[in-house]
């Protein structure tokens, strides 16, 4: 099993948090956030599309116990996942910001390609 970032979380808040941004890194196509962060909601992401690709009722059901706006699952089984059909992974893309201002945390914009 791959080796999971913990986020200075506990792990209810830590798993909480990643469906957060997920589901908004869906709904919006890009969000803003810390480059660990982004690197952990990245391969969520990615597993997301990948199971909406294959669009079956099986893989509709596990992607809506993950995320939390049903209207997010919908669009991404009818817009997102046809979009990237003929690509085999790789959906996201995270350009570097540079330090926060507060606790030079390194900042990323993590979005669909």
């Amino acid at each position: 099993m791959a080796k999971l970032r913990k986020l200075g979380r506990p792990t209810d808040h830590r798993k909480a948090m990643l469906r957060n941004l997920v589901t908004s890194l869906l709904r919006e196509g890009k969000i803003t956030t810390t480059d660990t962060r982004a690197k952990e909601a990245k391969r969520m992401a990615e597993k997301m599309i990948t199971l909406a690709k294959r669009g079956d009722l099986h893989a509709r059901r596990q992607v809506l116990s993950y995320l939390y706006d049903e209207t997010v699952v919908k669009n991404l089984f009818d817009e997102i996942a046809p979009k990237y059909a003929d690509r085999n992974g790789g959906y996201t893309r995270a350009l570097k910001l540079g330090p926060r201002r507060g606790d030079a945390a390194e900042l990323v914009i993590l979005e669909l390609v």
